[in-house]
């Protein structure tokens, strides 16, 4: 049986393999429909079946007026968004509101905290998008009036709209965590937005003792990708082991169960004996409260104070998304999954980690995916026609440790008012080769730099 299944997850790693060869989205659907080709994480990056079927009917474009799109927020979907809106048709006006003049990429950010990668590795410029005829506002978007179609920013300027796509990423929820606000975050470092958090993190565990523990605290769910404290867990482990191997790492986890438990389990045990420690929900891992003063961490069954606390608080819907009167009562966007229109105010889209997606996870690879997507079902409302059902793959990659990584792959379309998985998904089997772990930690590799060259350039 777990040769079986070692052999399926191989074969379908060479099919990602051959599919990469493919330079176009379009090249990407035709050997899917055609070739009866299974969804595959190269898939991700190259497009969905909602945009190559756009890319296939030029009619549409040919339709379509010089309409104003503009789109807030440029982490990666946004930026996939505005890029694909573009190509689609260069007659649109597509403008791109980013307060950041560069993009800090939080995949892989987890190795810099570890000490194994650079931080300007994560960094990316917007030049190809404004190469292409983006216009780029180095602002934040501060208001948004839905009635006027128009946007504010910082500098007073104003920006008209026939469409609006709001991609704000996360902000946290600080008021469900008691004690814990910006000011506490110099202390207690999150490290949930990639820059200056991640690097803090990074000083915090170079000056702690051997001997000492690091805590990571774990909110519930919906979250920022679910898995990564997990693998920040493992890589923090991999730091500690090779320079102070007497430390150890405490998972403080408002969760019974998560994401790819199994293969994260079978890795820390392998690779780190008992150095790291998970206390769950039921056991009284759930965080309620912080001391940033003694850098104390209370959970509903004892308080820990560890050398180092890294505290993830629970989150919500960017605070543009609130100021436009996108988000519900859960702090998060409920939207239509055909077109991600949002369902509380008409014209305004909302995709990424700040959508009530369903079962599809915030995540790099989702929010490209969700971005090509509605920038297909906006070329096609904008030209007076019904956009098609999208199907959305979206891959997570964990490395837990230098030539140490697993996956999962999931397929998601439109099921009600939300996008379901469907069948077709991968996971890497538990019980793999070591070749096997290699060869995904590489793959992840080529991912990010594929995701990244593909949204930025």
């Amino acid at each position: 049986m777990i040769r079986k299944s070692v052999k399926r997850f191989s074969e379908k790693i060479m099919i990602e393999q051959q599919l990469a060869a493919a330079s176009t989205a379009a090249a990407a659907f035709f050997r899917m429909t055609c070739m009866n080709a299974p969804v595959t994480r190269r898939n991700t990056v190259l497009g969905i079946t909602a945009a190559a079927t756009l890319l296939a009917a030029p009619s549409i474009l040919r339709a379509q007026s010089a309409s104003r799109v503009v789109v807030v927020g440029g982490g990666f979907g946004g930026a996939a968004c505005a890029r694909a809106l573009r190509r689609a048709d260069a007659k649109l006006q597509v403008t791109l509101i980013e307060p950041n003049k560069t993009f800090i990429a939080c995949p892989f950010s987890n190795e810099v905290i570890a000490g194994l990668r650079a931080m300007e590795a994560q960094r990316f410029s917007y030049d190809k998008l404004a190469a292409e005829g983006i216009r780029i506002v180095p602002q934040a978007a501060t208001s948004i009036d839905t009635q006027k179609h128009s946007v504010t920013t910082t500098d007073g300027a104003a920006f008209g709209y026939d469409r609006l796509v709001l991609s704000p990423g996360i902000d946290f929820h600080f008021e469900a965590l008691p004690g814990y606000d910006d000011a506490a975050s110099e202390k207690m470092p999150h490290a949930w937005k990639a820059g200056e958090q991640t690097l803090l993190l990074r000083r915090q565990l170079e000056a702690m003792t051997d001997g000492g523990t690091v805590a990571i605290a774990i909110p519930a769910n919906p979250s920022r990708c679910p898995p990564a404290p997990y693998e920040r867990a493992g890589l923090i482990a991999h730091y500690l082991k090779a320079n102070k191997p007497r430390s150890k790492v405490l998972i403080l986890d408002a969760k019974d169960t998560y994401s790819q438990q199994r293969l994260f389990e079978k890795a820390w045990k392998d690779l780190y004996g008992e150095m790291i420690e998970r206390v769950a929900l039921s056991q009284g891992g759930r965080v309620t409260s912080v001391d940033p003063a003694t850098k104390t961490i209370i959970t509903e069954f004892g308080n820990y104070t560890p050398d180092v606390a890294n505290v993830i608080p629970p989150q919500r819907a960017g605070r543009i998304a609130e100021v436009a009167g996108a988000t519900d009562a859960t702090g998060w966007c409920p939207i239509d999954p055909v077109t991600f229109e949002s369902k509380l105010v008409k014209n305004v889209h909302v995709i990424g980690d700040a959508c009530l997606g369903g079962g599809i996870p915030k995540s790099a690879s989702a929010a490209g995916a969700q971005g090509k997507a509605c920038a297909a079902a906006i070329v096609a409302l904008l030209a007076g026609r019904a956009p098609e059902a999208p199907r959305l793959t979206g891959v997570c990659y964990n490395v837990v440790a230098p030539g140490y990584g697993f996956s999962l792959v999931g397929n998601y379309q439109p099921k009600g008012d939300i996008f379901a998985e469907i069948e077709d998904g991968a996971t890497s089997p538990v019980d793999a080769p070591r070749e096997l772990r290699a060869r995904e930690a590489a793959e992840a590799e080529r991912w990010f730099e594929t995701i990244t060259a593909d949204t930025f350039g």
